[in-house]
């Protein structure tokens, strides 16, 4: 059962803010890698990138399900 326009085009716009916050969140986390890199610490900052590739693998899987949200509502 397809979902009604209305839930449609707030669900992707749900995801998009929360895709945006994850993007936020992970610039933050990048920054302070790059900090702790360079203070000696490369072991945690190898650990963050890894986290960081799992935040940039799910994000085009979020972004596919926003476009086809969006795309399900289109005229």
């Amino acid at each position: 059962m397809p979902m009604d326009d209305d839930k449609a085009v707030v669900a992707a716009d749900t995801l998009e803010l929360l895709m945006m916050n994850q993007t936020a969140i992970r610039a933050a986390l990048e920054e302070l890698s790059l900090w702790v890199s360079q203070r000696g610490s490369t072991h945690i900052h190898d650990n963050v990138l890894g986290a960081l590739q799992t935040l940039d693998t799910n994000a085009q899987s979020i972004g596919q399900g926003i476009a086809l949200l969006r795309s399900e509502h289109s005229p």
